[in-house]
């Protein structure tokens, strides 16, 4: 039996022993779960709003990415407390209050209705309204719907209060073995061919850890182009489902991930942490490699000027040694060349 002594809580907020026996997110629980204050065991669930004062504003509130129980007291009470819950799959959503006997109304709050629904969230907020705002899982506003919200509340200086909780990034971050002094997260990649190239050659000249969020249908075209341009011995971590049942964190290079998944393609959302560039190295890259680049982006229609810029930040060599390269090898298929410093 689990238990924890919470000896802040007040008498009013005690109840009879809440045994917790359903299973929760495809992991069943293997024993009771008590919260006790002293001698006298407390629910689970939060108390009434009636008991709770908060003031008005907009809440963004971190939920579970997978495990129910990954959810703060806090994040609860202030579901049960608002006016509305701001959802972007109220479907979803709606399996977490019914969970926690949560009746707080519910409101469509996602990508393609946001710009919509900003306005009269806007209102309800200048009038007084406690606003929860939460996505299908993890923190609103990281690659998920909510940092347009939070900025317009900002300019019109209505308060804006995180409740932290789950985040896949921080979490897959904290046991990759890689360095956590300093990390990019970069989420989701252009659906472009040329915008994922440029960011991964951004990415790939980086000394931080580098973190995307990867589809699990499109893992193998990321490798594919990671290890283009980072090099198949760049040390990588890819991590599926985090905190269900079927979580994994694979360890290795990314030519070793290429074989890996070559004819195994995981399933579930994927964050993929590729290790950031050593200081001390310094690798000078021959002229098939420069121009096999520059030939790449100038095929992908960018001007002879603009992919010298590109493969520069990406490379130890100075800008007019590769302008020089491109004016010889492709000067003459352009007619839009201007002077590179």
């Amino acid at each position: 039996m689990l238990k924890m002594t919470l000896s802040r809580f007040s008498p009013a907020t005690l109840s009879p022993p809440f045994s917790l026996t359903k299973t929760i997110s495809n992991h069943p629980l293997r024993f009771p779960l008590f919260f006790c204050s002293h001698s006298n065991p407390i629910s689970i669930n939060q108390p009434s709003s009636k008991q709770v004062n908060f003031k008005s504003g907009l809440y963004l509130i971190a939920t579970p990415i997978g495990n129910l129980e990954d959810i703060t007291l806090r994040a609860l009470r202030v579901l049960k407390s608002a006016d509305v819950i701001l959802a972007e799959d109220t479907r979803h959503s709606a399996k977490l209050l019914q969970h926690y006997s949560i009746n707080t109304p519910l409101l469509s709050y996602h990508k393609f209705n946001e710009a919509q629904r900003e306005q009269s969230v806007l209102k309800r907020l200048i009038d007084g309204e406690i606003v929860a705002l939460i996505s299908d899982a993890g923190t609103p506003g990281i690659s998920d719907p909510g940092s347009e919200l939070a900025k317009l509340c900002v300019e019109a200086n209505v308060s804006v209060i995180p409740i932290p909780g789950p985040c896949a990034f921080v979490a897959a971050l904290s046991a990759s073995g890689l360095s956590t002094n300093e990390f990019s997260f970069v989420g989701f990649l252009p659906k472009s061919a040329s915008g994922r190239r440029e960011r991964l050659m951004v990415s790939a000249n980086e000394a931080a850890t580098q973190i995307f969020y990867v589809p699990p249908h499109k893992l193998s075209q990321f490798l594919e182009e990671s290890s283009n341009v980072f090099g198949e011995n760049r040390r990588c971590v890819m991590a599926r489902e985090i905190t269900k049942m079927h979580e994994e964190f694979w360890r290795g290079t990314i030519g070793e991930a290429k074989s890996a998944f070559l004819d195994r393609q995981p399933k579930g959302e994927i964050t993929f942490l590729i290790e950031g560039r050593p200081i001390c190295e310094v690798e000078t890259p021959s002229e098939a490699q420069l121009e096999n680049e520059l030939g790449a982006l100038i095929s992908n229609g960018h001007s002879l000027s603009t992919a010298v810029k590109l493969v520069a930040a990406g490379s130890s060599m100075k800008r007019k040694t590769i302008y020089a390269l491109a004016l010889r090898k492709f000067g003459k298929q352009h007619d839009d060349i201007t002077d590179v410093e």
